[in-house]
């Protein structure tokens, strides 16, 4: 399965001023019409899975915006319908010509450091105990997993503390699925100093957990990665890191080189073991065209 890119930072590419607590989920106000172009644009390079635009937005965001948690609420189901929307247009107007599978659409659930817009969730550091964690995710969580996606990304989960969160509430969710996606320092260990083959084997357990990988990480250390997922759990793996650049959240800029592998690592990624591939930040349209030829 090829999934898509980053959403945000394509908007961004196309002119879109992103610099905001919100993120891409200021445009679910501003301008919703961007961010299905860009889900349409995601489907036209060839992605089997689109992910909505609700990995930085929650209803405490929305509140520090002075939008109340009925408007809130609102906007995540909004951003639901335009990967929704997007997704049917293009299985109408072309998907089904092309023997594709049928898209699936995947409701972003992004780490509590995300709504903080400081770095953290490159870190895991928070400074909140589970039950917080846990009350900032519900919230959120149940409007999702009762949005129409086809399931839940939990992605860029920095810590084990995180991931056990985000575990427990698919537990208690009756009839929903997720993907948990783990951002990752080096081959082996998650931002807080986790061992991902313990995290993995905790959460693979899940019998609801629909795959498990890792996004939001440099891409030198995916092959290593899905070694290491692969003799914690048998479920499938999905890997879409970033370009291989380097952000620095002081300054909200990216640096250094953005050209490792993608012309042949994907290929390795599948051969190792990778069910699913794309791309996270940096990563466009242009590029999942490029690595749906390479695969497909």
């Amino acid at each position: 399965m090829v999934l898509d890119g980053g959403l945000a930072t394509t908007l961004e590419l196309r002119g879109h001023e992103l610099n905001d607590d919100l993120w891409s989920a200021r445009l679910l106000v501003d301008d919703p019409a961007a961010i299905r172009r860009v889900h349409l644009d995601f489907l036209l390079a060839g992605a089997d899975c689109i992910t909505t635009s609700t990995y930085q937005a929650s209803l405490p965001g929305f509140r520090k915006r002075g939008i109340d948690a009925v408007a809130g609420a609102d906007l995540l189901l909004k951003s639901v319908r335009l990967a929704v929307e997007a997704r049917e247009f293009f299985w109408r107007e072309t998907g089904n010509r092309r023997g594709r599978i049928r898209p699936i659409v995947a409701a972003s659930v992004g780490p509590y450091g995300a709504s903080l817009a400081d770095g953290s969730e490159y870190t895991g550091d928070y400074g909140v105990d589970d039950s917080e964690l846990r009350a900032f995710h519900k919230d959120r969580w149940d409007i999702l997993s009762a949005s129409g996606a086809d399931l839940l990304a939990c992605e860029t989960i920095p810590s084990r503390t995180e991931a056990m969160v985000l575990r427990d509430l698919l537990r208690e969710t009756p009839g929903a699925w997720a993907w948990l996606s783990f951002s990752c320092r080096d081959g082996a260990h998650l931002r807080d100093g986790s061992a991902i083959a313990d995290v993995v084997a905790a959460c693979g357990a899940e019998p609801r957990v629909a795959a498990i990988g890792v996004n939001c990480t440099a891409p030198e250390y995916v092959s290593e990665l899905i070694s290491s997922i692969r003799h914690a759990t048998k479920k499938p793996i999905v890997v879409y890191p970033n370009s291989g650049e380097t952000y620095d959240a002081s300054s909200g800029q990216w640096a250094g080189d953005a050209s490792y592998g993608w012309d042949t690592q994907p290929t390795e990624w599948v051969r190792l073991g990778a069910s699913g591939v794309g791309g996270c930040c940096r990563i466009g349209p242009r590029e999942i065209a490029g690595l749906r030829r390479a695969l497909l």
